[in-house]
């Protein structure tokens, strides 16, 4: 299971993490703490489902909203980044994108982005994910837990982050 594998990674780091939600609504959350022991690294989560608290609460920039609205690769690396200030983490987690089952703002359904904010530096990932309303709100889950882990690494090594 991702989430644990994920846990397991950052409680040999010795790491914390939060996470900032838009199209999951707290899935990704939701998804951690049903591992056991989640509260050793766990702190919170942000749910901005709204355009405006990624900016008021998470602090993405409003030129960077007002530009290219919230489905945005550059958006989600704000939001991890901001959700570690907020909540004091070690890493962060991002989600943002247009679940269905119509499009929004020009976006369609199933562009997702993800991203990861670490010390070692901050990754982001772009998706086209098929299906339906449910079903691309599970894969953004399943993508931005698969990102975390590749970043920090099973063995504590993780990957070169790209940002």
């Amino acid at each position: 299971m991702l989430a644990e594998r994920l846990l397991a990674a950052l409680l040999g780091r010795r790491w914390t993490v939060g996470t900032a939600e838009s199209l999951t609504g707290g899935l990704v959350s939701a998804a951690l703490v049903s591992v056991p022991g989640a509260s050793a690294v766990l702190r919170g989560g942000v749910v901005a489902y709204a355009t405006d608290l990624k900016g008021s609460v998470l602090g993405v920039p409003g030129p960077l909203l007002a530009a290219r609205g919230a489905v945005d690769p550059d958006v989600a690396h704000a939001m991890a980044a901001g959700v570690r200030r907020v909540l004091g983490t070690d890493v962060g987690l991002a989600t943002t994108g247009v679940a269905g089952p119509g499009g929004q703002d020009g976006h369609a359904p199933g562009e997702v982005h993800v991203a990861v904010s670490t010390p070692r530096g901050d990754e982001v990932r772009s998706l086209s994910l098929p299906g339906a309303r449910a079903a691309v709100r599970a894969a953004a889950v399943a993508a931005v837990l698969g990102l975390a882990l590749e970043v920090v690494g099973e063995d504590g090594h993780g990957g070169a982050p790209r940002r």
